[in-house]
């Protein structure tokens, strides 16, 4: 069964390909040309299912199984901001560090050093079989001073609760069990299965 990444954010594509290693998974990029997918949902759930369906239509496999992944970070004290603006914080077209840095200044700004945040990760999943989406969560805290060049996005401001490290700072076998994304994709998982055992 062809499972097939509706990303191109290589950050994404590797993490997924090896939470999901026992599967044969391709990013969508590696089977036809990229295009521009307009996420306009009010939601991450949303915003997934646009994706995942807009990559199921362009391959026209109705064998292939679609696993869009919208994620984001919420901090307490920005009244939840970036949330589903996360990719784009600081601007269509602008890098990691751009979103970065906007949201340790946006902290600084409100008065605080650190603040309490949260990952969410939804991650919707398409086939002829129909459509689902599952989440998962961590939680933890954001400060202003960066630390650590693992992970990619706001992993290096972000310690998951229950560490001292930011996730700029854990290794990756480590992050892989702790994350938003893995929790997530242990759901979907389960689904897929049964999208196999469907299929026979």
């Amino acid at each position: 069964m062809k499972i097939v990444l509706a990303t191109s954010n290589k950050g994404k594509v590797r993490e997924i390909k090896e939470l999901l290693h026992d599967r044969e998974v391709f990013a969508y990029t590696d089977l036809m040309e990229g295009f521009e997918i307009v996420e306009d949902g009010d939601t991450f759930k949303e915003n997934a299912l646009i994706k995942a369906r807009a990559v199921y239509r362009a391959l026209g496999d109705e064998n292939a199984v679609v696993i869009a992944d919208d994620s984001g970070i919420s901090v307490d004290v920005l009244d939840g901001a970036p949330g589903i603006y996360s990719a784009r914080y600081a601007g269509e077209g602008c890098s990691d560090k751009d979103n970065l840095n906007k949201l340790t200044e946006a902290v600084e700004s409100a008065g605080f050093e650190s603040s309490p945040a949260h990952y969410t990760a939804a991650i919707a999943i398409v086939s002829k079989e129909g459509e689902s989406c599952v989440h998962g969560w961590m939680h933890g805290e954001v400060s202003v001073v960066p630390r650590g060049e693992n992970g990619f996005g706001y992993d290096p401001v972000f310690t998951p609760k229950g560490y001292t490290q930011t996730l700029g700072e854990l290794d990756r076998e480590l992050k892989a069990e702790i994350s938003h994304r893995s929790k997530g994709l242990h759901l979907a998982k389960i689904l897929i299965d049964q999208i196999k055992t469907q299929r026979g």
